[in-house]
């Protein structure tokens, strides 16, 4: 006997990804505003590279929780506008060197004034300790190391 589920309903999974779609949109509509020309997922990585420094691309995509494809397709048009740098690295030229340009952190900061109206936004509607609770608990989930079998 089959036992009915109401999978939507108890999927962690659905449940992050319907949440994460639904603040991206708030974000990507507040820097929008701000006039940067900055997406979330490209204002995160200028914001990293700012404050991390230079990464291969493989760092910055662990940094990120991305596969290297995925974080490729995300810096091409970085790159592209010239708010990021990628270079063949010194020490292994089978990796490539990641790094923000002035234009990226003069981007970056175009667009932190619409960073923060989303982010003021989000704690006003969730309450700022709940929003604190929310990322430490985010953390939590993204270091946990799942085993596949």
């Amino acid at each position: 006997m089959a036992i009915d589920i109401n999978i939507p309903a108890v999927c962690n999974c659905t449940k992050l990804r319907r949440a994460q779609r639904h603040i991206t949109r708030l974000y990507d509509t507040c820097l929008a505003e701000s006039g940067a020309g900055l997406r979330a997922t490209q204002f995160s990585i200028l914001g990293y590279l700012k404050t991390e420094g230079p990464k291969t691309m493989m760092e910055l995509a662990e940094l990120m929780t991305m596969d290297r494809a995925t974080i490729g397709h995300n810096l091409r048009p970085l790159e592209r506008d010239s708010l990021v740098r990628i270079a063949v690295s010194e020490t292994d030229r089978r990796a490539r060197i990641v790094s923000i340009t002035d234009e990226g952190l003069s981007r970056l900061e175009i667009g932190k004034p619409g960073w923060a109206k989303a982010q003021a936004e989000f704690e006003r509607q969730f309450g700022a300790e709940n929003a604190k609770l929310m990322r430490d608990m985010m953390d939590d989930v993204a270091g946990i190391s799942f085993s596949f079998h």
